[in-house]
């Protein structure tokens, strides 16, 4: 069993349609759809005077589930404690847990979260370690988004938004359609409220996907945060330029409430890396680690070593990649500013459920993003990964002792039983939830409950963001980096 989050109060697995009275008091606002089965942070009712549990630099109320929410982190906390006994060899350099106390002087943030989804902005804000104090955590619903009015988010008196409005407006498989899409509608109403509030907020995250940086929505909150005041800086950011074997490419604005601008903006230009502050180091930032004994020396590349899979012309006779493709893989994984893989693999469980099924194999075999423990890198992990195989993400080669081009170059001319024998010999799986998670950057004591099933939890995963990205981010806004 994997270790979760133990919430003072569970939520329902989804939220009714309307803000009803019967939420209002519980506090389980919604401004979308379902995936709201956990809850990371305690949800404040509006008008009430202080969050129970609230996190980072106050300490919770010894009331109800939050004392037992309290215990189980201090189990967690105790060295050699876990919640299964399994063991997860995790990322190299996760970053410190929550410090209750960040950064010296620094008044601790009122923080709201909107569209929380499974917490990353959460732990993203935990991992930054500035002081903070989430206020309410709000998850997406289409249909609630006027179940909040402007009188309660000004009794939040919120001075920091992270947010992840829904991306599906904005992708070519979402169709696009932008403004016109009524999952839109509740960001939208948030970019209403924002100039209406009695107290703009100082600061504001957002993350989306590619492609929202040419949307007509992003315009419109452009031309609504400078109206406000603000200067703002966009992204455009993939884990990899962390050192995380992952390419998750997004869209990222960072705005701060003040006249003068920010000592990196390029008005116009949407950057394709992190700014470079005065005080970091010129190398490629690295994720903060715990202990540094633990950082594995990075070793020479051995993912294409002696395959013709990185040669470019032979490779293009057993998979349907192109010369551009296949040398740009080869670049990924001779970066050695990268970590391999196996940094962020699962050991001493049952990967048996993980494994593609013959049918699989055989419709896709030529399409699949075949990757080994060894490789840097690995392609986005979509919502659809796990039920279909184009495109979601990659998979994994467990075999050590097999040639991929030597399976692929003997399958000509076989019979469909014995290509299916031949491909099952390179025991290929998909990545399991939690190694997802790892690659995202939750932190270890991450987990789904129970009665999650392994499909809820891919597609949340693959609705979530990179905590990695966005606590340093959070950093480079509040200038604590």
């Amino acid at each position: 069993m994997e270790s979760s989050f133990h919430p003072s109060t569970e939520l329902p697995v989804s939220f009714p349609p309307k803000a009803t009275k019967k939420n209002r008091q519980s506090g389980c606002y919604s401004l979308g759809k379902p995936y709201c089965f956990l809850s990371f942070v305690p949800l404040l009712t509006p008008g009430s005077p202080k969050p129970r549990g609230a996190l980072l630099n106050s300490e919770p109320e010894t009331q109800g589930g939050g004392t037992e929410m309290r215990r189980n982190q201090r189990r967690r906390e105790r060295p050699g404690s876990g919640g299964s006994g399994r063991r997860t060899k995790g990322p190299v350099g996760l970053a410190p847990r929550l410090r209750r106390h960040g950064s010296e002087g620094m008044e601790a943030l009122r923080v709201l979260e909107l569209y929380s989804g499974i917490g990353g902005m959460h732990h993203a804000l935990r991992e930054s370690c500035i002081p903070a104090q989430v206020v309410a955590a709000i998850d997406v619903n289409t249909v609630a988004n006027e179940g909040i009015t402007l009188e309660e988010f000004d009794s939040l008196s919120f001075n920091m938004i992270l947010m992840s409005p829904p991306c599906q407006p904005f992708t070519r498989i979402g169709l696009q359609g932008d403004m016109s899409d009524p999952r839109t509608n509740s960001f939208l109403y948030i970019l209403d409220v924002l100039p209406r509030l009695q107290k703009l907020p100082k600061y504001i995250l957002l993350e989306n996907v590619k492609g929202f940086e040419v949307s007509s929505t992003r315009d419109l909150l452009i031309r609504t945060i400078e109206n406000c005041g603000f200067q703002y800086q966009e992204f455009l950011l993939s884990p990899t330029s962390l050192g995380i074997p992952n390419s998750r490419l997004r869209y990222f604005l960072i705005a701060k409430l003040q006249s003068e601008p920010l000592p990196f903006q390029t008005p116009g230009q949407v950057l394709v890396e992190f700014p470079r502050m005065e005080s970091e180091h010129p190398q490629k930032y690295r994720i903060d680690t715990e202990n540094k004994a633990k950082v594995k020396k990075i070793e020479p590349n051995t993912c294409f070593e002696s395959s013709t899979h990185c040669s470019g012309k032979d490779a293009i006779l057993f998979k349907l990649e192109t010369a551009e493709e296949i040398d740009r893989k080869y670049q990924q994984d001779s970066d050695l500013s990268v970590q391999m893989l196996e940094n962020f693999l699962e050991d001493d469980i049952d990967m048996n459920q993980y494994f593609l099924p013959p049918k699989s194999l055989l419709r896709y075999a030529l399409l699949l993003d075949i990757v080994k423990p060894t490789c840097r890198r690995s392609t986005c992990f979509t919502k659809g990964y796990g039920s279909y195989v184009e495109g979601t993400g990659s998979v994994l080669q467990t075999a050590e002792d097999v040639q991929i081009e030597n399976i692929y170059k003997s399958l000509t001319n076989l019979p469909q039983e014995e290509k299916i024998t031949n491909l099952e010999l390179l025991k290929l799986r998909y990545f399991t939830p939690k190694e997802i998670a790892n690659l995202l950057g939750f932190p270890p004591e991450f987990g789904f409950p129970e009665r999650i099933t392994r499909k809820q939890r891919y597609r949340l995963l693959g609705n979530s963001l990179n905590v990695h990205i966005v606590a340093k981010l959070i950093k480079v806004l509040c200038g604590q980096f």
